[in-house]
């Protein structure tokens, strides 16, 4: 593994549309992408997926319909290589990770949380976003069986002690009020990280 031990890795569930990208985005803003990356699990298991089904990566990595046709195959073969090993794709998105900021954008299952706590214990937060069901609507979500009702979309729901829970409802002053506080833990946290490596290097 080639990636640089991070300081804080932020673990980002979340339903459809509820606007995980959007969230993760602001906070990439906020802290910079020289500080901070924005890791997706989706992204290597859409890539090995694509490769094997000889499939249009960038395609699958949009929002459009492409995806959508394809995502309930996908979610399929993607517990079928969880099954055979569960951090397989979390290994695979650090792979190449150097900043000291990690945002893991679309954790879905309790095995990723997990894999996170037990390989980089004391540097997990754990953040949920959330939206009402009129909200997501609104911004393109439909009820579809064997996707909104399976594990990709349902496994976080309970079990979880989240650190965070930021509501994203579309109120941009409401939803900036609440990452002021998780931009502040994550500062914070950097500079125990900081103070540490100094008493180290003393």
């Amino acid at each position: 593994m080639t990636c640089t031990l991070p300081t804080v890795i932020l673990l980002f569930s979340g339903k459809r549309k509820s606007g995980k990208d959007y969230v993760t985005d602001l906070i990439q803003k906020s802290l910079t992408a020289e500080m901070c990356c924005i890791l997706r699990l989706s992204a290597p298991l859409k890539q090995q997926y694509a490769q094997d089904h000889n499939l249009d990566y960038e395609e699958l990595l949009g929002s459009g319909q492409y995806k959508e046709s394809y995502r309930a195959d996908m979610i399929r073969w993607g517990e079928m290589k969880r099954q055979q090993d569960s951090g397989f794709f979390c290994r695979l998105a650090i792979k190449h990770a150097t900043q000291p900021v990690w945002i893991i954008s679309d954790c879905r299952r309790m095995s990723d949380v997990q894999w996170f706590h037990e390989e980089f214990p004391d540097k997990c937060v754990c953040v949920r976003v959330e939206a009402s069901e009129q909200t997501r609507s609104q911004r393109g979500w439909r009820f579809t069986t064997g996707i909104d009702d399976a594990e990709s979309e349902c496994g976080l729901d309970e079990g979880v002690k989240f650190d965070c829970i930021i509501r994203n409802d579309g109120a941009d002053d409401v939803l900036e009020k609440q990452l002021e506080g998780l931009l502040s833990l994550i500062r914070s946290r950097e500079e125990d990280s900081n103070a540490q490596n100094s008493i180290k290097l003393d």
